[in-house]
């Protein structure tokens, strides 16, 4: 039976920088097919911000038509204004996925740099060497989002293995909904 081919988009939202990476999976073998960032910086407008995380989303999925969108999920800190801007960039990341219909799955980040480097408190700098090493690629991106970016997408990559660990996915709105009841509102 021929192994069929699975793109991934990851995303590491950001209100500054979101970071994506794009992999290919055919059975075991992955392959790098894009990374890199969106810089955010020259909004000054939070709702701007968001309006262009979606749509540089929307964009990247339109291009490169991945089956299955893989975030960051928001981690837990004490600064509840940067919780609630980063939770508003991962909604409207997830929005565009699931706009297009996309299943949508979401991995903490030390179920990333766990899946990666074996170590759930790995620095960036380390995730971003084990995956230079594991997809064959040797240019340095600018900014460490990302190949963030492409952890989430190389972390999904593994998670789809039938031994790896569930994950949360949503096939729609009502789906999501469904299995968040506190985040309605």
């Amino acid at each position: 039976m021929m192994e069929k081919d699975e793109i991934i988009l990851g995303i590491d939202p950001g209100t500054s920088v979101m970071g994506y990476g794009l992999v290919n999976r055919c059975g075991q073998k992955l392959s790098l097919i894009s990374l890199g960032v969106v810089q955010l910086g020259a909004f000054d407008n939070h709702p701007l911000k968001l309006k262009n995380i979606f749509e540089r989303t929307l964009s990247l999925i339109n291009q490169y038509k991945p089956d299955s969108l893989a975030l960051e999920a928001p981690f837990y800190g004490k600064n509840v204004q940067v919780m609630l801007k980063l939770g508003r960039a991962q909604g409207v990341a997830m929005a565009a996925g699931l706009y297009r219909g996309i299943p949508i799955f979401e991995y903490s980040p030390k179920k990333i740099k766990q899946s990666i480097t074996g170590n759930g408190n790995a620095g960036k700098e380390q995730v971003a060497g084990m995956l230079k090493q594991l997809l064959s690629f040797s240019e340095s991106p600018e900014f460490l989002d990302a190949t963030d970016g492409l952890a989430v997408a190389v972390c999904h990559a593994f998670q789809r293995n039938p031994t790896g660990a569930p994950q949360k996915q949503y096939s729609g709105w009502e789906a999501f909904v469904k299995a968040n009841p506190g985040r309605k509102k």
